[in-house]
């Protein structure tokens, strides 16, 4: 008898198929007999699932295949009564479902049964909740920034694509950076070229002086920004006219926005400035802040990982292949892991190869050396770097040690 078989002796088996309002539930009690049922998505639909499941007080383990957040309520209720939670991954499910039913239609009932063969095979991981683990704060942060970041995005997209380009289109070769606030202070003073030119420039500049800051050769910048407007093929557009009020509604949106994510970067280093995991990975070079939140939000804890393998696994930077009797094909990213990771060690990767001194630099040249100008022989060399990143931070965090600088650069050889 396997120790599979001998767990299911004794153990009530839960097989959930999350939706938003109710759960479809297949439940297989230690005697094999199997039950089917509606959960409703309420305390009362899990304590009727709970009573259900333990007329003789078995341990019960449950599985269910991640939906949106529709099943983090549900687990972190069960896991509070003494439940054993798992995941099994979609891909897994889907090729079950094929496999025992020969055909891709699908129902909730069906993919409850399909839960369960793969909980009784084993083919499944321990559910670690974020709320339990400690890095729910975490993982609220990192969202939070994620959205009003894609909404900043949207918004200064179509600040450009559309207001900026009608009413004054000279004016995007002064926004250099997308921090600069500046840019859009002065925009809501002079949206216009007429709002600028109606002013002498001595005039325009004494206006504008306080309004952009700190700046390398602030008078010359000033008169720039005046002749500019002289030759603006913009609109003539009334500046106090409603489509001038619809760009400002956009400006101010844009410019409350960034106040937002200025704010809640600040408050993400000052929440997570305690944690040890955090210190370590801020010494990785190309890992700032926002970077090194992201990453533990979507690893949890790095060193619940027993070996690096694992933790490139779970990013999806593990290489795998396709092999058929004597043909075999090149190896390749797998991506079946947590994109958002693979997206912030590919960000933190080009951050880092941009800098003058470190061994991902390095790396990065020896990987392009044969042929520089070969763009997708650079997207490997990023990838291969950001695999290296990932090793290397999970090694960081495991042993509790910060990352050493390159030796040969570190000795000025």
């Amino acid at each position: 008898m396997t120790y599979e078989s001998n767990i299911n002796k004794k153990q009530v088996t839960v097989a959930l198929d999350i939706a938003k309002k109710s759960h479809d539930a297949v439940v297989e009690f230690p005697t094999g007999k199997r039950i089917s049922m509606k959960v409703a998505n309420t305390s009362e639909g899990y304590r009727l699932l709970l009573e259900r499941c333990r007329p003789e007080h078995h341990q019960i383990r449950v599985g269910f295949e991640p939906t949106a957040d529709y099943h983090r309520n549900i687990a972190y209720w069960l896991s509070q009564h003494d439940c054993e939670c798992f995941l099994v991954s979609s891909l897994s499910s889907a090729r079950a479902r094929e496999m025992l039913y020969g055909t891709w239609d699908k129902n909730d009932r069906k993919d409850a049964n399909v839960v369960l063969y793969l909980l009784n095979q084993g083919l499944m991981q321990p559910f670690h909740d974020p709320l339990i683990s400690g890095i729910f704060d975490v993982q609220e942060i990192s969202n939070t920034y994620h959205q009003i970041t894609l909404a900043r995005t949207r918004c200064m997209n179509s600040l450009f694509n559309h207001y900026v380009s009608l009413y004054f289109p000279e004016i995007e070769r002064f926004f250099n950076s997308t921090r600069a606030s500046w840019f859009c202070r002065f925009m809501l003073k002079f949206p216009t070229p007429a709002s600028i030119t109606r002013y002498r420039q001595e005039t325009f500049v004494k206006r504008a002086w306080d309004i952009v800051g700190r700046k390398v050769e602030k008078q010359r910048l000033l008169i720039d920004i005046y002749q500019t407007a002289q030759q603006s093929v913009g609109l003539p557009v009334p500046t106090d006219g409603i489509a001038i009020e619809t760009f400002k509604l956009q400006l101010n949106r844009f410019y409350e926005l960034d106040q937002q994510r200025a704010a809640l970067e600040q408050r993400a280093d000052s929440f997570l400035s305690s944690r040890p995991d955090y210190q370590h990975l801020k010494t990785i070079p190309g890992i700032g802040s926002i970077i090194a939140l992201m990453i533990i939000a979507e690893s949890g804890d790095l060193s619940r990982f027993g070996h690096y393998r694992q933790y490139l696994n779970y990013c999806g930077f593990n290489l795998s292949t396709i092999q058929s009797g004597n043909r075999k094909n090149q190896y390749h990213l797998s991506k079946r892991g947590n994109s958002r990771l693979r997206y912030a060690f590919w960000l933190a990767a080009t951050s880092a190869i941009r800098q003058r001194e470190n061994s991902f630099r390095e790396k990065f040249q020896r990987y392009i050396s044969k042929d520089p100008s070969n763009k997708d022989l650079c997207r490997k060399g990023r990838t291969a770097v950001a695999a290296k990143m990932a090793r290397v931070a999970h090694a960081l965090v495991k042993s509790g040690t910060d990352y050493q600088s390159f030796y040969e650069f570190s000795h000025g050889t």
